[in-house]
């Protein structure tokens, strides 16, 4: 499996593709597990997929488009990313192939990042495997932060990687249990 990362370019050929594959698919760990057409347009349009503080990558599979990646906040010291991976593409490995490709593009195109972020919904148990494999680090859960379909609510995960681990194939840990009076009951105490 040959795999390759191609930037998007806003011509009228790449707008259609962009707005068939975000269209076509069910993204089922996204906000919005469907995309209309004529949204991703708009939004293509408003430049929000290359602009100063973004980019987007297809990810080609054999040289058939299998997912995108979008970069964002690349203008801040710690930008975030969007994947997609197509159905028919997942369980591949592409998925820890594209994070791993897009943590060295990062950290060493833009030497002013000091770390990346990324979150996901709870229960996308493959993504959270790709990020410890990649050498994230979970960072946040936050309770009841991730509007799913019909109403249901899920929480999302923060995982974040530093420039130096990375350099050092390391993950620092964190602590956890750095707040003062931990042993407080629930509801806290009187001041």
């Amino acid at each position: 499996m040959r795999v390759k990362y191609e930037r998007f370019v806003r011509n009228e050929e790449q707008e259609e593709l962009l707005a068939g594959f975000l269209s076509g698919e069910r993204w089922p760990y996204h906000v919005g597990e469907s995309v209309s057409g004529d949204a991703v347009r708009r939004k293509i349009a408003e430049d929000y997929y290359d602009n100063a503080s973004a980019r987007t990558f297809w990810i080609m599979v054999d040289d058939v488009r299998a997912g995108l990646i979008r970069l964002e906040d690349l203008d801040d010291e710690t930008p975030m990313f969007d994947l997609r991976i197509r159905s028919d593409h997942r369980g591949l490995g592409i998925g820890g192939r594209a994070v791993t490709w897009l943590t060295e593009y990062l950290f060493t195109t833009f030497p002013e990042i000091s770390r990346i972020e990324g979150t996901t919904r709870q229960d996308n148990h493959a993504m959270r495997r790709i990020f410890r494999r990649c050498g994230y680090l979970k960072e946040a859960h936050y309770r009841e932060a991730w509007p799913g379909a019909e109403g249901s609510v899920y929480a999302s995960i923060g995982y974040g990687i530093l420039r130096r681990d990375w350099l050092a194939d390391t993950v620092t840990p964190l602590d956890w249990d750095d707040e003062p009076g931990t042993d407080d009951p629930p509801g806290g105490t009187d001041v």
